[in-house]
């Protein structure tokens, strides 16, 4: 654990989810994968790539660029348009749009959820509130994580995704603690840290890969505190 500025006594506590609660590599890409399987399944869609699925992805966000918020609108909006874009009828556009999010979901919540995770997580949420903050479209619930938080709250869902103002400062009110005694903790420079720190709150960044902060062009500013493990939270209370 490294300290990089003073922090305030800590009386809540907010949480990334993905590379930071589990290991997330390689979730997105299966479950995009099985997306393409499923989409197969359709003559015109025969001979569809996930590049395919990635070009499309780009070309929405260039008409709608503020679609990034929110990444459940933005794969159903890319699905819609590419299936417009193969010709498939606009009668069955819904129902191939719901099967491809519905297999989506589900691999999307197969990841393996370390059992010191929950031991920790149980541990924090007697003695503090916590919460969950996330810009990706996991739900708690379904990967057993629920019991430990107060709320989650989603980019998009839930006002314009990390590192804008909204989500955090909904999170601080439903908190009912004054931000400079919440502690954010998450694996992204710029969405969580910076995030964090520029809506005055503390800020843990988990070096996940045990990199040098002062090498990285994402640290646009320097967390309260580095961790390597999550384990380390404990004794911050």
């Amino acid at each position: 654990m490294r300290f990089y500025r003073s922090i305030n006594r800590i009386q809540a506590m907010t949480f990334d989810l993905d590379d930071t609660l589990y290991d997330n590599s390689m979730i997105v890409e299966k479950a995009e994968d099985e997306i393409i399987k499923t989409l197969r399944q359709y003559e015109q869609l025969k001979n569809i790539t996930l590049s395919d699925l990635h070009a499309e992805k780009q070309q929405v966000l260039a008409l709608n660029p503020e679609i990034y918020h929110d990444v459940v609108i933005w794969r159903i909006e890319t699905i819609k348009s590419l299936l417009l874009k193969m010709g498939i009828s606009t009668l069955k556009i819904d129902d191939i749009v719901q099967q491809s999010m519905a297999c989506f979901n589900f691999w999307r919540h197969k990841m393996q959820i370390p059992e010191s995770t929950h031991q920790l997580l149980a541990t924090l949420a007697s003695k503090i509130p916590l919460a969950v903050i996330t810009n990706g479209n996991v739900d708690i619930h379904k990967i057993g994580l629920g019991d430990y938080f107060q709320f989650s709250l989603r980019g998009g869902a839930d006002g314009r995704s990390k590192p804008f103002p909204e989500i955090f400062d909904l999170a601080v009110n439903k908190l009912a603690v004054p931000a400079k005694h919440v502690l954010h903790i998450g694996d992204n420079l710029l969405t969580d840290v910076n995030g964090a720190v520029n809506n005055g709150l503390l800020a843990c960044w988990i070096n996940i890969y045990g990199q040098d902060i002062y090498h990285l062009a994402d640290a646009k500013c320097l967390p309260h505190i580095e961790i390597n493990h999550l384990s380390e939270l404990d004794n911050l209370l």
